[in-house]
């Protein structure tokens, strides 16, 4: 049932106001491009055959049939705040939008003082052929069939790779240069169910913060000393529709666990740094993720003087 309704849902979101038009990707196959400073994270054996593809959709880079999962570390060159963050790209968890969702963020964190770590985390399998893959993706998104489907929730493979990302940033702080204390995880769409579930099954291993951007906004199973959470979605986004009020929020905070929520005027589903946005009210949330950061104490060190 949930897959029937994310169906219908992404099927509405991407309704365009003519009815004759419909949602339309070009799939394009690329050689994996160049990742400096790649890290295995070992949630799978190392030897095993590298199944990976990737593309670009309608120009942007992403990824698909992810089966081993790394994380990419993207350092601050001048000087940094010692905070570190974990990126979680989006894609119903069929393939990663690692560009726009991934390392355009990354960059900016890291040019604001912020370690960030593009996660590339397991996703489900998708047809090995571009274009049969492009052709039921399209129909599906257009209300169609496909032989695939998103799943209702964060799969098993993937939330073990997030928690293995925070473990090896944690202990690999000094190297990078950042606090162990403040390590936080943050996801776009799929990936912002994924910070979800980092949070509710963590335990010792789970974020300092979090911030799920446009995540599920079902309720959550909110644990004992949740971390601070911040929650960007736009009023226009189809994953509103698969809930009545905001039952993430309600659950956040009926829990007692420290939360801030901005529900954007506009801005859709996908939006990512919301480059090419500019006169929505998504053009411009990161910088609300950023000043939130310093108020809840994560842009300086633990028992620095305050001004």
């Amino acid at each position: 049932m949930k897959r029937m309704i994310w169906a219908a849902a992404l099927a509405a979101s991407c309704a365009l106001p003519e009815a004759a038009q419909q949602y339309y990707a070009d799939y394009v196959e690329i050689a994996e491009p160049r990742q400096p400073g790649e890290v295995f994270l070992p949630t799978v054996p190392a030897d095993i055959p590298d199944t990976e593809q990737w593309m670009t959709q309608n120009g942007m880079i992403g990824v698909r049939n992810v089966n081993k999962p790394t994380l990419v570390p993207v350092l601050p060159a001048g000087p940094s705040t010692g905070a570190a963050v974990i990126v979680a790209p989006g894609d119903g968890f069929l393939g990663l939008a690692i560009d726009h969702e991934g390392w355009q963020v990354a960059r900016w964190l890291a040019n604001h003082g912020i370690a960030a770590f593009v996660l590339k985390y397991r996703v489900l399998p998708t047809p090995r052929d571009n274009i049969q893959f492009r052709d039921e993706n399209n129909a599906a998104r257009n209300g169609g069939k496909a032989s695939f489907a998103p799943p209702g929730n964060t799969p098993p493979p993937a939330l073990a790779d997030g928690l293995a990302a925070l473990r090896h940033v944690r202990e690999n702080a000094a190297a990078y240069g950042i606090d162990p204390g403040r390590v936080g995880f943050m996801g776009f769409s799929a990936g912002g169910f994924l910070t979800r579930s980092v949070v509710e099954h963590g335990r010792a291993d789970a974020p300092n913060f979090a911030a799920p951007i446009y995540p599920s906004m079902a309720a959550m199973n909110v644990p004992a000393n949740a971390p601070p959470m911040f929650v960007a979605i736009a009023a226009d986004d189809f994953l509103l529709l698969r809930e009545k009020g905001l039952p993430l929020v309600d659950s956040y905070r009926a829990a007692g666990a420290p939360l801030e929520f901005h529900l954007l005027a506009n801005g859709g589903h996908g939006f990512g740094l919301a480059l090419g946005t500019k006169g929505k009210a998504s053009e411009d949330w990161i910088t609300l993720l950023h000043r939130w950061m310093g108020v809840i104490g994560m842009l300086e060190p633990k028992g620095a003087p305050k001004p």
